[in-house]
């Protein structure tokens, strides 16, 4: 048992080339991948954020022609009697 032990807490070098090798394996991938992915992403989080701003334009533009018609109506008055003219008597 205690062979065993001892056995398992030796690192070999065999399995720590491996490890390193699988890292930068990994690492060039990846480094690979995202030349050419990235630029579609990219792409993609442009194009929606420009549409999502082109909306907020839009809505925003409503707003302010709403605005602009109920400003825009003429005021009612209301008729309460004709003017008279008329002088102060000391």
């Amino acid at each position: 048992m205690a062979k065993i032990i001892s056995e398992m807490e030796t690192a070999s070098m065999p399995g720590f080339l491996k490890t390193i090798l699988y890292i930068i394996a990994f690492y060039y991938i990846f480094k690979f991948l995202a030349k050419l992915f990235l630029p579609v992403l990219a792409k993609k989080v442009v194009e929606k954020a420009s549409q999502q701003f082109e909306q907020q334009q839009q809505h925003y533009q409503q707003q302010q022609q709403a605005q602009q018609q109920t400003q825009e109506k003429p005021k009612e008055k209301k008729v309460v009697g004709e003017y008279v003219d008329f002088e102060e008597i000391e």
